[in-house]
């Protein structure tokens, strides 16, 4: 059985029609977590993910990290510093 949707970060049904689009330029913290839903949930695969996005398995593996620590908070490229412990403002 295929999964046809999964709870988005937002906690609302997330669907592939929902996902953003393969040519997203612009990662704001919402669309990283409703990719790492997603995958999680089993909307896509994590190949699937890699291939659609051009994404690394380091990159998706940190926008992971990032939201299971800090939730979308954590997924702020600005912020990744302060999160980390590595100084910051």
């Amino acid at each position: 059985m295929t999964t046809t949707y999964v709870i988005g970060p937002d906690g609302s049904p997330l669907t592939r029609a929902d996902l953003p689009a393969p040519s997203t330029v612009r990662w704001v913290p919402r669309r990283k977590a409703e990719v790492v839903c997603a995958v999680r949930g089993g909307l896509l695969s994590l190949e699937e993910a890699r291939r659609r996005y051009g994404l690394s398995v380091e990159e998706f593996l940190g926008w992971q990290h990032a939201y299971d620590r800090h939730g979308l908070p954590g997924m702020r490229t600005t912020r990744t510093q302060m999160y980390r412990g590595s100084g910051g403002v």
